[in-house]
């Protein structure tokens, strides 16, 4: 559905120094520079998949996103195709396939109630009246803001106008979906419904999916696989659960202690000591040396409880994000 092959984009950034001689020098006599914010992008998305695009501010996440949404166009040279169609020419059979939804941009109207905004898109994507009803009180009901569809938009909290922001987007049944931030700025339990809802309509629906977060937790709990951005490059791209089996380099070993005050020595070959507070012990131990530093700690300190666990993912996508995938 989705197929990137060397896709690039360059963006002409003025340069100009602080202070008015500067700024009026600047008015005939520019400085550019030219900054690369995806370079020799690959990659292919199918049928049901949800893909997890992963990187720091900056590495080109969005304008990716932009680029297969048809917003922006690439450099000469690479090749996108979205559902067979080029996605910079905008055909109206493209646009009525795909949606793009956006954590921090609104598209519903802030005087209006959800449902008006609604009916105006039913008529945009021409979207039968029968099947309109249905896709809507299906997704309400999902969405559980089916009471509050007449509540002016400016009215409803956070969480409820991202909802509405994603039954707009959803109305009309694409198969090729964009989620840009989906859950950013949302408490917990916003969080949680929205993921739940996504992975219920990729069942449902199975339309190929894009997911961009800063959230490690929508990543996990969305995408087996995860591409991951670094300077517009891709540095990884493959299944989420190999991330651990390929790149983690330690274990964390967590014990509760029993009637000990003191900071507890470990030797330097065993690990880190990452925290120790109220008899509650979590170290940081190399993967090699787990069976090791846990036999340490068992002989040598009074343990009631232990456990070993792995690196968190978010640690070492973060490693790979500044290092690269041969330095992870």
């Amino acid at each position: 559905m989705i197929e990137i092959e060397n896709l690039g984009r360059t963006y002409r950034v003025h340069r100009k120094e602080a202070g008015l001689k500067a700024s009026l020098r600047a008015l005939f006599f520019r400085q550019w520079t030219y900054k690369h914010a995806l370079r020799s992008i690959s990659l292919r998305v199918g049928e049901g998949e949800i893909l997890g695009l992963v990187g720091a501010n900056g590495a080109g996440k969005t304008t990716l996103v932009k680029i297969l949404a048809g917003i922006i166009q690439p450099d000469p040279g690479g090749r996108a195709r979205v559902l067979g169609f080029i996605p910079g020419e905008r055909h109206d059979d493209f646009r009525r396939q795909i949606s793009l939804i956006m954590g921090q941009k609104a598209q519903l109207w802030w005087d209006l109630p959800a449902a008006d905004s609604f009916l105006l898109l039913r008529e945009i994507y021409q979207i039968e009246p029968a099947r309109f009803d249905r896709n809507l009180k299906y997704l309400s009901a999902a969405l559980e803001v089916d009471s509050q569809l007449s509540v002016q938009l400016r009215r409803l909290s956070l969480g409820e106008r991202m909802k509405m922001e994603l039954i707009a987007a959803l109305l009309h049944e694409p198969r090729v979906v964009f989620l840009d931030e989906p859950t950013i700025g949302l408490d917990l339990s916003a969080q949680r419904a929205i993921r739940n809802f996504i992975l219920e309509y990729r069942q449902r629906h199975r339309p190929a999916m894009i997911v961009t977060s800063h959230y490690m937790e929508d990543i996990e709990r969305l995408c087996r696989r995860i591409a991951i951005l670094r300077e517009g490059q891709i540095v990884y791209d493959g299944p989420l659960a190999r991330i651990v089996q390929d790149y983690a380099r330690h274990k964390v070993i967590s014990a509760r202690l029993q009637s000990l005050t003191r900071r507890p020595r470990i030797p330097a070959g065993l690990g880190t000591i990452l925290s120790y507070e109220n008899g509650f012990l979590r170290l940081q131990t190399p993967r090699a040396k787990a069976a090791d530093a846990a036999s340490y700690l068992l002989g040598r300190l009074p343990v009631i409880d232990l456990n070993i666990e792995e690196e968190e993912i978010g640690t070492i996508i973060e490693r790979i994000q500044r290092n690269g995938q041969g330095y992870a």
